[in-house]
């Protein structure tokens, strides 16, 4: 008897481990606090998800792709499975590649998923970054987290053009001489770039290898660290939040990590493996054997870069090719200023942040998420930037757009030319007065109820549509958002009629604050009085 008592006091192997554990790395405590953290339910924030589960399927596609490449420019006869190739002279790294699709077992489905899960990647973090934006969750204390997924974003940018150029086929090449062109039009640094670059004159034995080191090793490993850094931030700052009953700046309302959201995770992460091992199955992307090897007196007539890098390589096509002689040096303007304007629209979008709370002067935290339409300004901005976006990558593949539409390209390139400075403004405009008509209709919800559909006549003879008042819950998610007020100047003088100083930077701060928030870019929001008012009074029915 004494013996099963014993054995049944006795902790079981498992739980003596896990003790042990805890006595020194303190993990029950730990997860304890963390595996009831609370995260909204709203289907916005799967975009992120999506970002960090097609991270992960690039990583582990990636080792299992690095298996099997060889990033060697040296040149070979191929004599591999492929027949239309064989005899044909090409670099070792486009021979490996031809083995990994047509010799390496589930090879040709794995470089599929890993090429697929990377615009899967770059799209879901252009979604998550506007959703981020639009509504206004970039907002204090989140900054550096905005700062963290900004240079994810770029970096996986640069990253993807690293990796579909390791192949050295015919498109990738043509690409990488395109970017060698570019960093030579660079004034005074360009050749010392270029040389460095590619360890000589182009294309030089070394662009493979240092493109290998950089695509595997060095910017996975900084986005590596940039996503740690952003999911602690996102777990030590708490999740933003929809205003709603019962939400406030200092809550959480959802559902606790475990065991909720971990199955939803779990389950999730299945699905957007499932659904990008579908199209890589389904749908071929860059077969290099169709284009060739990579030769420098080849050129690929389709060569268009994946949609990510559209964007700079439309400003370089439509940009008209002017070039300036100083002091006997050729500056190719054609190609040195969209190369500026690249970055300088990369660098705003990086600090938006810190310029829009400059304009409004609120230096609070906000954890409770921004409709776009009570951001009219802020909305129509983005919406600008991406039709902006969208207008370089036509011009980015005028080509694609001339052949396949049977259009003329010169006609393409005057487009994207005029439609650079135009059809931002015109969205621009159009954006802020949806938003516009959109609080109006709010306001007008509010104080007068939703439109039931049901005709009443009154005793009078008026006819009358019956409006069905909204639910308090209904009326505090329309009227919960924040407005502010513009900034002002003030008098010029004092009340002893000394003149004030005012600086430029202050007079440029008020009137960027008359345009965010000026009676004629936002809607009041319905007052108690106007409410009971009208409920109180004749005609409301």
């Amino acid at each position: 008897m004494s013996n099963a008592t014993d054995n049944r006091q006795k902790p079981a192997a498992g739980e003596r481990v896990a003790d042990w554990a805890d006595g020194r790395l303190g993990i029950y405590t730990l997860a304890r606090t963390q595996m009831r953290k609370i995260f909204p339910d709203h289907w916005s924030f799967m975009l992120g998800e999506i970002c960090l589960y097609s991270f992960i399927i690039i990583i582990l596609t990636g080792v299992y792709l690095t298996l099997f490449f060889n990033p060697s420019m040296g040149e070979i006869e191929y004599h591999g499975a492929y027949v239309p190739m064989q005899g044909v002279r090409m670099s070792e790294a486009y021979a490996s590649t031809l083995d990994i699709n047509f010799e390496v077992r589930g090879g040709l489905l794995i470089r599929q998923i890993h090429h697929w899960a990377a615009l899967v990647f770059l799209a879901g973090m252009f979604v998550h970054m506007m959703r981020v934006f639009f509504t206004g969750a970039f907002r204090k204390p989140r900054e550096l987290n905005w700062l963290f997924g900004f240079l994810l974003f770029v970096l996986g940018m640069f990253t993807g053009f690293t990796g579909y150029s390791l192949p050295d086929d015919l498109l990738s090449g043509t690409g990488v001489r395109f970017m060698e062109g570019a960093i030579l039009s660079m004034p005074v640094v360009g050749t010392y770039v270029a040389m460095f670059l590619f360890g000589g004159e182009f294309p030089g034995h070394d662009v493979i290898p240092r493109f290998f080191a950089a695509h595997v090793l060095l910017l996975p490993g900084i986005m590596l660290g940039l996503l740690v850094a952003h999911l602690i931030l996102v777990f030590y700052h708490k999740h933003t939040q929809f205003a709603g009953p019962g939400r406030t700046n200092k809550n959480v309302v959802g559902m606790p990590l475990l065991p909720v959201y971990m199955a939803k995770a779990g389950g999730f992460f299945f699905l957007v493996f499932g659904v990008i091992a579908v199209i890589a199955a389904t749908f071929t992307i860059n077969p290099i054997w169709v284009l060739g090897p990579y030769r420098p007196d080849h050129v690929s007539t389709n060569a268009q870069p994946d949609w990510y890098m559209g964007f700079s390589e439309g400003l370089i096509r439509s940009m008209p090719g002017w070039e300036v002689n100083l002091w006997g040096h050729t500056l190719i303007l054609g190609v040195f200023i969209p190369l500026m304007i690249f970055p300088l629209v990369l660098a705003t979008i990086a600090v938006y942040p810190f310029i829009e709370s400059w304009v409004t002067g609120d230096k609070r935290e906000h954890h409770l998420l921004d409709r776009p339409r009570n951001a009219p300004t802020r909305t129509a901005f983005g919406a600008a930037w991406i039709s902006w976006y969208f207008v370089m990558l036509v011009g980015g593949g005028n080509d694609l757009w001339a052949t396949h539409f049977h259009l003329s390209i010169n006609a393409i390139t005057w487009f994207v030319r005029i439609g650079f400075f135009v059809v931002p403004v015109v969205v621009f405009v159009i954006t802020r007065r949806i938003c516009l008509g959109l609080q109006r209709r709010d306001k007008e919800k509010v104080l007068h109820g939703r439109e039931s559909g049901i005709i009443k006549r009154l005793p009078h003879g008026e006819f009358i549509e019956v409006h069905e008042p909204l639910s308090q819950e209904q009326r505090h998610t329309l009227t919960a958002h924040q407005q502010y007020q513009p900034l002002e100047v003030g008098e010029e003088a004092d009340e002893n009629g000394v003149r004030r100083k005012v600086g430029p930077a202050t007079r440029l701060r008020a009137r960027l604050s008359r345009g965010y928030y000026g009676d004629h870019a936002q809607v009041s929001k319905p007052t108690v009085e106007e409410y009971e008012e009208i409920t109180s009074g004749h005609g409301h029915h």
